[in-house]
């Protein structure tokens, strides 16, 4: 399978309209964002024709309703919403992509605390799922769903939640996330207007893992959240488990494209051992250098961002 229609299956398909290179290094202050495209299953699926996913409650005529907006601190705190169509009734007709009818991230707005997480739908069109919400402080959620005989939608709205706001600074770039005894390593660049291929390993305890195991039909799920808004790009890999030409590690090829210069946070989705983790990385996107040649992606130390918050 080529890389092209895994990278639009389940993304958001975000087009670079100037020159742009991924590297991890010092931290800059993010720029606009140019005009991008979301694609699933029609080419008309961007958020009023020139937004990034994520960052509107409403598109399309559907829209993101949160019962409670606002909540209180708790570890495994009940949350529903409703997908409203453009006459205001709850939508209970779905596509299922990735063995999922909706897909739910959730990430407070200091880049901690993501949750990727799978709601239970009930025959009213209510979506519910526990979350953890044990610090206080507000919090972004995104719903990623496709409705019937509809276009591929993310969707985002705020949920507040009481409590000390303790935020934490963006952790430093590195080339490196550990998780547990699992260390993952990042390498590629993004070169401008290209679907470019980004590789993610991933080894433990010093050594490849080469049995990573199907999580929603895929060896893993990247998604990316820009800094200055938190604008969403959700990714898949290159191949399907099974296809006879993907590897089941230690790499993990996607496919990127970037919305625009400045700071993201990555987080990468992989299962071994029959358990789900999460890798963590800080990112930089900037212009290539003056030479027109993109900027390697240097080796570091593993960030550190606390302990996150992970549902599925």
């Amino acid at each position: 399978m080529n890389a092209t229609p895994k990278f639009a299956g389940f993304t958001l398909g975000l087009a670079a309209v100037f020159g742009i290179a991924l590297t991890v290094g010092a931290l800059v202050g993010p720029e606009p964002s140019a005009p991008t495209g979301h694609d699933e299953h029609s080419t008309a699926a961007t958020p009023s024709g020139d937004l990034p996913g994520g960052l509107l409650a409403s598109d399309q005529g559907y829209t993101l309703a949160l019962d409670n907006p606002t909540t209180t601190t708790a570890p495994q705190s009940p949350t529903s919403f409703r997908i409203l169509d453009a006459n205001g009734a709850p939508v209970t007709k779905y596509v299922t992509s990735h063995d999922k009818d909706l897909h739910l991230i959730v990430v407070r707005r200091d880049m901690t605390g993501f949750q990727h997480v799978h709601p239970v739908l009930d025959p009213a069109g209510t979506w519910t799922v526990p979350l953890n919400l044990s610090r206080g402080g507000d919090y972004r959620v995104y719903a990623d769903f496709t409705p019937e005989g509809g276009s591929n939608l993310t969707l985002g709205a705020d949920l507040r939640v009481a409590g000390n706001y303790d935020a934490r600074a963006l952790p430093a770039p590195a080339a490196t996330a550990q998780v547990d005894e699992y260390s993952v390593s990042l390498n590629g660049t993004v070169t401008p207007g290209t679907a470019s291929k980004l590789t993610l390993s991933v080894s433990r305890d010093g050594a490849p893992v080469t049995d990573l195991q199907p999580y929603l039909g895929a060896y893993g799920h990247l998604v990316a959240l820009r800094a200055a808004d938190l604008a969403y790009l959700h990714v898949h890999p290159e191949g399907t488990p099974g296809d006879g030409t993907t590897p089941a590690g230690p790499g993990i090829d996607f496919v990127v494209n970037a919305p625009s210069t400045g700071d993201y946070r990555l987080f990468l989705d992989f299962q071994h051992r029959g358990v789900v983790r999460t890798a963590e990385f800080t990112v930089r996107v900037a212009t290539p250098n003056a030479t027109g040649a993109s900027n390697p992606a240097p080796t570091s130390a593993p960030a550190d961002h606390g302990t996150p918050g992970h549902g599925h």
